[in-house]
């Protein structure tokens, strides 16, 4: 991983993070948002870490399965991190 640049290491250490926790329990996904964070869920827009946690809670499965097939880090003019994920979701029941 060292001779990828920084802002790919980030990335998809940020990216393996995120989806370990919200395959394993969602509701500690509270500690990766601030009051300022944004997320738009099917055209549906949830702004602030309570409103955001609370949307993925309330996700209508139980469990779920993340199989990331491909991730894409960009670094922007304001030293911040763009990433982009492609992959599957299995939800419920697993192989």
């Amino acid at each position: 991983m060292g001779d990828k640049p920084i802002w790919e290491q980030i990335g998809s250490s940020f990216i393996q993070h995120y989806y370990q926790l919200f395959d394993a329990d969602r509701t500690q996904l509270g500690a990766i948002y601030i009051d300022a964070s944004c997320l738009t869920w099917e055209g549906q827009q949830f702004q602030g870490k309570a409103a955001i946690v609370e949307k993925l809670t309330s996700l209508p499965f139980q469990k779920i399965q993340h199989s990331i097939t491909a991730q894409d880090h960009q670094p922007t003019p304001d030293s911040c991190i763009l990433s982009m994920v492609v992959g599957q979701l299995k939800v419920n029941s697993f192989p």
